[in-house]
């Protein structure tokens, strides 16, 4: 029974890290999409491979979201990872439907925290808060103000080049800045389904508390995130890359360096898992208030901001009725 709930929750954690690929595939491509610096398939592609290499560069940030909470060992410590799981893929695919950039991320630790609210199991409120709730004030924050200030640096640097002659430099700049927030998305996202499964293995007894990330969890999370990747997020695609503001290459560049910047920073720095929705988000506000603020369409930028808001409780509350109706089904099992 318990080794059969450990494969399901591998299973289900895979599915998260599939949704995840494909909800927040336009997190590194939108931008360079919307500037025609790239082709979609194109951009897919080269952010599917980044993402898969991504995943191999860290586990600090996986060390921590399997920190956020303490649910114990055996089958009911199982089941609330699992309805974890089921919050947050829940909440991603609702925002996914009407194509808000919301956090899978805060999805995934609001899902844990929901489900071990209602399980009354122990969440580490300490790292929650330190870790997950302050940077998910102030990367956003940081990333719109140092956007805001990388491109007024370019267009006072820029000033006296012709306009056709730097979009086409930027556009070819946009290819290594896209790259680097490929890469930044897998480095970051892939991470926290890791961590979820190690939680999951280490709840069955199957691996320490000291224990590294075993290989095969590595591949299978960073295979299934490039998967969805490839499968492409359209929808929000389109939010990010033409309803909050319409984009040039140098606007572009400018915010993917930023957010591609914060990410590597929260990551390798502070070990925190930082939203990449959030973050790209933010910058592309940034670069888009330095036309004028009306350029940016703050009525999408509200809409989005609700679902920023929204994300924790919302995922956290899907959770903890997964966790509640796993609880009945495991009890009338024989």
């Amino acid at each position: 029974m318990e080794l059969a709930i450990i494969v399901a929750v591998v299973v289900v954690a895979l599915v998260f890290d599939y949704t995840n690929g494909f909800h927040d595939a336009a997190n590194a491509i939108a931008t360079s999409v919307s500037t025609r610096a790239l082709t979609p398939r194109v951009a897919l592609a080269m952010a599917a491979v980044m993402n898969f290499v991504g995943a191999f560069l860290g586990q600090k940030v996986a060390q921590t979201v399997s920190d956020t909470i303490s649910p114990g060992q055996g089958t009911h410590a199982l089941v609330i990872v699992m309805a974890g799981l089921l919050g947050a893929i829940t909440w991603n695919m609702i925002t996914w439907y009407y194509g808000l950039p919301s956090s899978s991320s805060h999805a995934l630790i609001g899902g844990l925290v929901g489900a071990a609210v209602a399980a009354g199991a122990g969440v580490e409120w300490q790292v929650v808060l330190d870790k997950v709730v302050i940077p998910m004030v102030l990367s956003p924050l940081f990333a719109f103000s140092a956007a805001f200030a990388v491109m007024v640096a370019i267009m006072w640097l820029f000033r006296r080049a012709r306009p056709a002659r730097a979009n086409r430099g930027f556009k070819l700049a946009q290819t290594v800045s896209a790259a680097a927030m490929a890469l930044g998305h897998g480095l970051q996202d892939a991470q926290k389904t890791m961590g979820v499964i190690f939680l999951a293995l280490l709840s069955g007894g199957y691996v320490a508390s000291d224990d590294p990330l075993p290989l095969w969890v590595i591949i299978a999370a960073a295979t299934a995130i490039s998967l969805g990747t490839w499968s492409g997020g359209w929808r929000i695609m389109r939010t990010l890359g033409r309803r909050i503001i319409a984009l040039d290459p140098p606007r572009g560049f400018a915010a993917e360096s930023v957010a591609a910047s914060v990410l590597y920073t929260t990551a390798y720095v502070y070990e925190a898992p930082i939203s990449t929705t959030h973050t790209i988000t933010s910058a592309v506000m940034g670069v888009g208030a330095t036309k004028r603020l009306s350029a940016v369409r703050w009525g999408v930028a509200k809409s989005i901001l609700t679902a920023w808001v929204l994300t924790f409780p919302m995922a956290g509350a899907a959770a903890a009725v997964c966790y509640w109706l796993a609880h009945l089904f495991i009890e009338v099992l024989p």
